[in-house]
This record gives structure tokens, sequence and C-alpha cells, in this order.
């Protein structure tokens, strides 16, 4: 019957996504050609539905059980509504948190979802206590938020998605949790046939309908995954989502460096500065592919690494993210302190960009 599902909702996806397209296409939900966008004519968006609606079919079919159930599927209804309601009328930055949020909220009270303690890499534990709530929120409005920020390329969000949910789900079968191993594979079956259509050359993108039940749903699996687990730390679902979790920090950062809003936007995060560096655009969604992959398979090693190795793992990690961001621009033209350093003990002979 699991694999009937999975077979179903990738048939489901493929289908119904050109029926989305002209859904879109009938009603305007287009996105259209700016200063900050790659793609250079009007395309339909709202692609997002067809995975919504293939996951739904997969979990009527399977009917996955677990104690936040319910709030997992009333959460995805409001973040995909959400999500539709500005794919047609380009909702402000306000409007959209209080989406994130009344979907947050959902799983975390009516779900009883909370991080209650995060296990640290040294040993030990950190209660939360009444950080428990806003942790948990944060980390749910955080992750939705970050996949919606890398879905600047044809079939970037969706695959580096997929390879989340592919990370997440090995991890939960390691650990026995058949919940999570359904509801991943179920979600990652239908991002895949709406993959077919999204990848370059797009005829269609997922939208924000997409973008946010995608960062919603990773970052709930990612809880159920490993919230109070003793053995593996938290920092593993924090790798799993590298890519997106990095590019966000350092468009954070950028914005702190160059004293703009945090919500202004720019034509600097990663896949940006890759097609800068004469990238072709499938050339970049493919190395933004391998890096996701890199975390992934970083998150599997860390798993079963012992301290000495996690602490080795995690700090290479730091000083690689550091190095790649400095080399690509991805912080600003003239901020490379990292470089700077190298420089000065002749490990390389890279100048600070002009």
């Amino acid at each position: 019957m699991f694999f009937f599902t999975l077979i179903v909702c990738f048939v489901i996806s493929i289908l119904i996504t050109p029926l989305i397209k002209k859904l879109a296409l009938f009603i305007g939900a287009t996105d259209k050609p700016n200063q900050r966008k790659v793609h250079q004519s009007t395309m339909p968006r709202l692609g997002g539905l067809a995975i919504f609606i293939s996951f739904i079919v997969g979990i009527m079919i399977f009917k996955p059980i677990n104690p936040a159930s319910i709030s997992i599927l009333i959460g995805s209804t409001i973040i995909v509504i959400t999500g539709i309601l500005d794919d047609l009328l380009e909702l402000s930055a306000k409007y959209k948190l209080i989406g994130q949020l009344a979907a947050a909220f959902t799983v975390v009270f009516l779900g009883d979802l909370q991080v209650f303690f995060v296990n640290l890499p040294f040993g030990g534990q950190l209660e939360l206590g009444y950080l428990s709530i806003p942790f948990t929120i944060l980390w749910i409005v955080g992750i939705t938020n970050a996949i919606n920020l890398i879905d600047g390329l044809d079939g970037l969000a969706a695959g580096v998605s997929c390879i989340a949910l592919v990370t997440i789900s090995w991890m939960a079968l390691i650990q026995g949790n058949l919940y999570v191993v359904a509801v991943g594979t179920i979600v990652l079956m239908g991002t895949l046939g709406f993959l077919f259509y999204n990848f370059h050359p797009a005829s269609i993108f997922m939208g924000d309908t997409g973008a946010l039940f995608l960062g919603f749903i990773i970052s709930v699996l990612s809880l159920l995954g490993y919230k109070n687990v003793t053995f593996i730390s938290f920092i593993i679902p924090v790798i799993i989502l590298g890519v997106p979790i990095s590019d966000t920090f350092f468009a954070i950062m950028r914005r702190i460096i160059n004293k703009q809003p945090l919500s202004a936007p720019d034509k600097s995060h990663l896949h940006h500065c890759l097609l800068r560096l004469g990238y072709s655009h499938r050339q970049t969604v493919l190395l933004i592919y391998a890096m996701a992959a890199f975390f992934g398979l970083v998150a599997v090693i860390y798993s079963q690494a012992r301290i000495g190795v996690s602490i080795f793992l995690i700090c290479l990690i730091i000083l690689l993210m550091e190095f790649i961001a400095e080399k690509i621009g991805l912080m600003g033209n003239n901020f490379h302190p990292l470089l700077k350093i190298l420089r000065m003990f002749g490990i390389t002979t890279v100048k600070d960009r002009s």
C-alpha cells in the first residue's frame, strides 16, 4: 500500500500540474519579470498547489498516524491558502507573516509540537523552559521563509527540498520514525512530479504556494524527527537544511553590513552570485543541488560520529561556508575577513573585490 501511495502521488502531481498551469493563467496568478528576477517572460505560478493536492491524496490513501497529524494538515492548509493569496494578490510581508505564524501556532498548540530541550554536541542538554514555544515557532517560520528565499531559479527550491526530504526521511528510517518516513516520501514524490515541469527551462513556477508549503512541511518533519531525541543533536536538521539556512543567514548579515532593512530585496543570494560568476542557469542549479547533497551526507555522517569528529565536522562546515560566501561575494563585494586572514599567512592571494 505504501509504494502504491507513492506512485499515485507522483502520477497525480505529473497529471495535475498542466491543469494548475492553465488555472494560474486564467485567474492571473503569474510572475512578471523585473530587475530582481532572472526569467524574461511572464510565467504562471501557483504550481505548488499540485504538490499540495498530491500530498493530501497521499495522506488520504495511506493514513499515516501521529498525534500531530490533524494539526499538520490544518497548518499546511493555512500556509497553502496564504501562498495562493500571495500568488494572486502579492501580499505584503506583514500578511504573509501572519499566515505563517497562524500555521506555526496550529501545530504548536493543537498538535503539541514543541522543542523542550536541545541536545548539545559536547554532551548534555539545553533546557528551553519558557522559550520552548517561541523557539519552535521561530524554527518553523524561519525554515518556511528560508525555502521561499532560495526559490529564485527554475527547479531550485523544488530540488533542494527534495534532497532535504530524502535526508530527513532516511534519518527517520534509521530512527524507526515511520510517520516522518511516510509523510516525507509522500511530499517528495509530489515534488518530483512537479519538478518534471519546473526544471530549467520551467513551464510553471511553484510560487509562494509551493515554497511556503515545502518550507513548512520540512520544518515540521525535522521537528518530529529530532525533537527530544537524546542521542542525536538538534544540529542535524540544521545541517540537512544547510543551503537555505546559510543563504538566509548571509542575506541577513549582508543587509546588516550594508545598513539595509532586513526585508529589503536584492540580487545577492547564492544563485545570483553563482550566475554572476559565469555559471549558466542549469549549472547554477546543479551546483546548489550538489551543495545540498553534501550537507545531507555530512548530516548522516555527523549522526554516526563520535563527539570529536562531530565537533571537527561543524568547524569545517562553518569555515567552508564562510570561505565560499566571501569568495563569491555573498555578503557583499568588500567583506572578506577570512580571506584577509588567509592572505596574511600566505595561504591565498585572493584580493578584495573592488
